[in-house]
């Protein structure tokens, strides 16, 4: 009998702290435990970039001087350049402007603020290939992102020559 007693008592105790650690396990008791990469300075990517240089030029040369106005389209609309623009269109633009440029895109409804350009629009299509590079090089504050470094100055000017074809495509 008493060995019993003793038994039940052990897997009791042993039960008990078992208990104890499965609620440490499941997070139902919550231990902050310290970690060396919670203590060093952090930051995010593109968190407080270091500015420009002065007098620096990119690697991909001077694409636009401030105060000279909008670039002029070094890059000709033939069907490499439109063909290279689409595939980017869609990688890179498609998801807030839509298939066919019209401000449509899956992203669109959630942009409660400010609607996605519809680039068939005279309103855009007026606008010099200088004046949509640019656009799509510095982005719009608090509408579009700058993809200046997502993208090559090549690749810019091609986005550009496909936007020209959406005019047709109305």
């Amino acid at each position: 009998m008493r060995l019993l007693r003793q038994l039940f008592l052990m897997f009791l105790v042993i039960g008990f702290l078992g208990g104890v650690l499965l609620l440490f396990t499941y997070d139902v008791i919550k231990v902050e435990w310290p970690s060396f990469m919670e203590i060093q300075p952090s930051f995010r990517p593109m968190e407080n970039p270091l500015p420009i240089p002065e007098r620096s030029i990119p690697i991909e040369g001077a694409i636009a001087i401030p105060a000279l106005g909008a670039p002029e389209n070094p890059i000709p609309a033939d069907e490499t350049s439109v063909a290279r623009g689409a595939q980017l269109f869609s990688i890179h633009c498609q998801m807030c402007h839509g298939p066919a440029g019209e401000g449509n895109g899956p992203i669109a409804p959630f942009l409660v603020n400010f609607r996605p350009a519809n680039l068939t629009l005279p309103v855009v299509q007026d606008k010099s290939d200088g004046s949509l590079f640019l656009t799509i090089t510095n982005g719009v504050t608090d509408r579009m992102p700058a993809l200046n470094e997502n993208l090559t100055v090549r690749e810019r000017w091609d986005i550009v020559n496909f936007i020209r074809t959406l005019k047709a495509a109305q």
